[in-house]
């Protein structure tokens, strides 16, 4: 089988269930070594998975503890930031404490990892940064996602400000934007709805291909900009979508 990130060590944050979980599977079974973190180390180790990978804990908004395990893992070729957390309401109900959380979690938690990770990255002269933002975003807007759609649309511009600043340097950066992806929080979302089968139906409707994304959905656009076949592309924001944007 080719494999098709042979020789790389990576590392995939929120690992433990869902976009994370499958990607850091998916980059084992291509050949890479890979560090599977989330604040929950064990929450990966409930299975066998394919391939050569370590799980850790690892709280990511935690400056300190990012250049600890920056240190305990060395150099690597790829970093997956998948962490993130979706906050429901407008801006009328979005507090202080709102909005400071949400940048803290889904933004500031990519700022740590990539200010540690990056300067190894820039001496070896090479490396592939992947980060999960949505088309809630600067992509489009959608009711009750406020504070989510900002910090999306932040990562966005992160993405593209790393990869202006160091692509000269081999670094490439890239951001993945889906739609509604059917995961295990997404699932307890749904639960909490007061018709949960009818939630799940807008969910998929959403989509003109009449279903919401896997996690394996994104791990392959995840795999395809973590290896070498996408030397040419950086600063991107891909939209994985089911033609919800179109």
């Amino acid at each position: 089988m080719n494999q098709r990130m042979a020789g790389k060590v990576a590392v995939v944050t929120a690992a433990g269930q869902g976009i994370g979980r499958a990607v850091a599977s998916e980059y084992a079974a291509q050949g890479a070594t890979v560090w599977a973190v989330d604040l929950k180390s064990n929450m990966f180790e409930s299975a066998p998975q394919p391939g050569s990978i370590s799980s850790a804990s690892l709280d990511v908004t935690d400056a300190s503890a990012v250049d600890a395990f920056r240190s305990r893992v060395g150099r690597i070729d790829v970093l997956f930031n998948g962490v993130g957390m979706v906050h429901t309401g407008s801006i009328l109900d979005c507090s202080q404490d709102t909005i400071e959380n949400a940048f803290r979690i889904n933004v500031i938690s990519m700022h740590h990892m990539i200010s540690a990770f990056l300067p190894e990255m820039v001496q070896a002269r090479g490396g592939s940064i992947v980060n999960m933002s949505s088309i809630q975003s600067s992509v489009r807007g959608f009711p009750d996602r406020y504070a989510y759609s900002t910090t999306k649309a932040a990562i966005i511009g992160l993405t593209k400000s790393v990869a202006a600043d160091f692509a000269a340097s081999g670094i490439r950066c890239n951001a993945i934007c889906p739609s509604a992806v059917d995961t295990p929080s997404m699932r307890e979302r749904i639960e909490d709805t007061d018709d949960p089968a009818a939630t799940y139906e807008r969910f998929a409707a959403r989509q003109p291909v009449g279903r919401m994304g896997t996690p394996r959905d994104i791990a392959s656009m995840a795999v395809y900009l973590g290896s070498d076949e996408s030397s040419f592309v950086t600063g991107s924001a891909v939209l994985i979508d089911g033609g919800a944007t179109n």
